[in-house]
Parts: structure tokens; C-alpha cells; sequence
């Protein structure tokens, strides 16, 4: 049992008045993230979820199921790639998986962004970018919130950004949700709609910076003011970044919590 769930406390921060520790650390690999890292947020929990066992078959039936209410194929979308460099984050409701993104860095492996959009990803490569995707992100519609899509989405920005070094993230949507990332998160449109053969539905490749997201989730986070900052209004504080970040590479916490600022 992780640390967190075990002595059932709040997600450990240091002092409101702390700064972030948010340097980029390129080439770190995945296994040096703590198989425990586990934090509780409200109701629920964020895990990181290992390469085998329960945990990870509970993540493959979730977005299964959810892709088959979409009418996508799953064949392909829900077996991990083991050869990439990949973190797999789950939230979890008790032991009921409600919500899954998974990080995969640029490696030797490329990007399954790749298979349709690798001119488009060449040209950031080539300008400098060190580059990364989201992938089988999936949401149940029952427990799923804002609150912890946000949760979901920062975990992801850490892992890109602090951990593993990296300045874009791409994702493949499909064209009817592509508004919602850019009006929430500002990704901006990077390619063009094709059909994607790994879910059989129309996909559009949109990029993030991952120094704007980094920006805005220290400007934003912890406001609870969804209205006026998109999901960043609902990213953690920039104390509780701090502490997730060493969290997640040492296994060390401080267990001094701190209060959320009520709902705006």
C-alpha cells in the first residue's frame, strides 16, 4: 500500500509562501519515479500505475470501455507500449479507476504521433523541441470532473516538464473536442484532421508549450477559478507542485497540509 493511502492523509505541502522547484531534469527515466507515488486529492487518489499487475488492468478496461461508448477501436489502445518511455497516471476512486493519461517522451521509439503526423513533429524536432504526447486519456462519465481532469493534466506536466525535460506536448483528438484543450489549456492546432488507424475516428494533432503550462499552473494553480484560468484555475498550488515533485523522486514527504482556497 502506498504512503499516502496508508496513513490516509491529505496531499503533504510545504509553507504557502514556498517556490516552486521546477527545474527541468532531461533524460531522467521513468523508473526512477516511485512505484508508491500516490496522492489524495478530496475523494479521491493519483497513482502512478506500474507496467504489471492489477492496477494496470483496471487502467486498460477503464479506457477500453470508454473508447467502445465512443465507438472507437480499442485493439490498439489499450496495450502499452513497454518499449517506450511512458508514466501512466491513474485517478482512483476506492479501488475503482475512474480517470487514466499516460506521458510517452521522444525516444528511439518515436512518438505514435508519429504515424500520422511525423512531418509536423519532425519540424519541432528539427527547430529545437524536445518532444512528448498525451495518450489513452480516458474520463467515466459518472465519476469523471474538471477537478480531476486538471489533476490528471498536471501530473502529466510535471512528469514532461520537471522530470523528464521536455518544452512540447502533442495530442491527438478528435476535431469536435480540439476547442476544448485550446480554450482551456491553450494547445494550438498542429496538424491537420485525418483518420487515425489505432481508433478508426477522425483525429486532429494539437501542441502545447510546456513552458506556457508550467507558466500558468505557477500564475494559476490552486485558485479554484476555472471561469477565468481554464483547467490551470484547478492545477495544484505551487507549494503542493513542489512537494509532488519530490514526492515522485525520492519517496520523501513532509506531512504538513494545507487548507484549499474555497471554490470561487
Amino acid at each position: 500500500m502506498d504512503i499516502a493511502a496508508r496513513l490516509n492523509l491529505p496531499l503533504a505541502v510545504e509553507t504557502a509562501t514556498t517556490s516552486p522547484d521546477f527545474h527541468p531534469r532531461p533524460n531522467v527515466n521513468a523508473s526512477r519515479l516511485v512505484t508508491d507515488f500516490s496522492i489524495i486529492r478530496n475523494d479521491y487518489h493519483l497513482r502512478i500505475v506500474p507496467k504489471e499487475g492489477p492496477l494496470r488492468q483496471d487502467v486498460n478496461r477503464l479506457v477500453e470501455r470508454m473508447y467502445e461508448w465512443r465507438g472507437l477501436n480499442t485493439d490498439q489502445s489499450i496495450v502499452p507500449d513497454l518499449h517506450r518511455e511512458q508514466t501512466t497516471i491513474a485517478a482512483c476512486k476506492g479501488d475503482r479507476v475512474f480517470g487514466t493519461l499516460t506521458i510517452a517522451v521522444d525516444s528511439g521509439h518515436g512518438l505514435l504521433a508519429d504515424t500520422l503526423y511525423r512531418p509536423q513533429i519532425d519540424a519541432a524536432r528539427e527547430g529545437g523541441a524536445r518532444v512528448c504526447e498525451v495518450t489513452r486519456l480516458a474520463m467515466d462519465t459518472e465519476l469523471g470532473t474538471p477537478q480531476a481532469l486538471a489533476a490528471l493534466f498536471h501530473i502529466g506536466v510535471i512528469v514532461a516538464r520537471s522530470v523528464h525535460g521536455m518544452s512540447d506536448v502533442f495530442v491527438e483528438v478528435n476535431p469536435r473536442h480540439a476547442p476544448y484543450y485550446r480554450r482551456m489549456m491553450g494547445y494550438s492546432l498542429a496538424g491537420p484532421n485525418l483518420i487515425c488507424p489505432r481508433v478508426g475516428a477522425p483525429a486532429v494533432l494539437l501542441r502545447l508549450s510546456l513552458a506556457h503550462a508550467e507558466q500558468q499552473a505557477r500564475q494559476y494553480g490552486g485558485t479554484n477559478n476555472m471561469k477565468r484560468n481554464g483547467l490551470y484555475g484547478l492545477f495544484f498550488s505551487p507549494a503542493e507542485q513542489t512537494e509532488i515533485l519530490r514526492h515522485m523522486l525520492t519517496g520523501s514527504v513532509e506531512r504538513r497540509a494545507m487548507p484549499r482556497p474555497p471554490a470561487n
